[in-house]
């Protein structure tokens, strides 16, 4: 990002079906058009899609010949599973990853070895030395089980000087909220990469889901303006309008 401040990445979840494998692979030919910096694929609650997030990035660099960034979260998860999966990375060509916290899935008792992102990013540094280039969550409105804000971004500072590389933004509709965050990792040295992470609008009730798990906000006028549409069309339509926007203005 440094390189250029204008690159994209695109961000999958891993497709369960031979049909959505396809389709993944047509899709991301498509977006390659676009030179992304990588693609990305996500690791399901409890490394609930281990296998389908290591499938997708072996694919995405055999197939479509591009640089594949692997989620990994470090809740429910043991030394063990950690240094194995770092292995079958490294093995097949990813040298970038997004380290997260992650949540248990519903049901699933055992936190494992790493109940923070921290303890999982300390670690692989430790295994693997600088060969990942690690990317960890960024959150400009507050993560949503912090006790403050003041917390929540020291936290972030301690991610940052365990040897983040970069950080990806928790997703967000109003601009503002980027800028305020970056200015203030600025005033607090922090001069890592901080990528805006951006969630297209399809579905209401998605997007509604979606930020209350995360803490993002979505505005008083955004909500009224989805709101008053009757057809699912008229919604991605002004979707794309309002995403756009917004990227303009990043």
């Amino acid at each position: 990002m440094e390189q250029n401040p204008n690159a994209l990445s695109f961000e999958f979840f891993p497709p369960k079906t031979e049909i959505g494998k396809g389709k993944l692979t047509q899709i991301a030919l498509a977006l390659k058009e676009y030179n992304p910096e990588y693609f990305s694929v996500t690791y399901g609650a409890g490394g609930s899609t281990r296998e389908g997030t290591i499938e997708t990035c072996k694919s995405l660099i055999e197939d479509v010949k591009t640089k594949a960034c692997a989620h990994i979260s470090g809740i429910g998860s043991t030394k063990e599973d950690i240094k194995e999966l770092l292995k079958i990375y490294q093995n097949i060509g990813v040298t970038k990853l997004v380290v997260l916290r992650g949540d248990l899935p519903s049901g699933f008792g055992r936190i494992g070895d790493f109940p923070y992102a921290i303890n999982l990013l300390k670690f692989i540094k430790q295994e693997t030395n600088s060969y990942f280039d690690i990317e960890v969550a960024a959150y400009p409105e507050v993560h949503p089980q912090a006790t403050n804000p003041k917390n929540d971004f020291d936290y972030f500072i301690d991610k940052v000087e365990a040897g983040a590389n970069g950080a990806i933004t928790q997703f967000f509709y109003q601009e503002e909220v980027y800028y305020e965050f970056v200015n203030k990792c600025t005033k607090s040295g922090i001069n890592i990469p901080i990528v805006p992470g951006i969630m297209p609008i399809h579905d209401l009730k998605a997007v509604i889901r979606f930020a209350d798990g995360c803490g993002a906000k979505i505005p008083n006028n955004l909500m009224q303006k989805l709101n008053s549409f009757e057809d699912s069309q008229d919604i991605i339509k002004f979707g794309i309008e309002t995403i756009m926007s917004l990227c303009e203005k990043l």
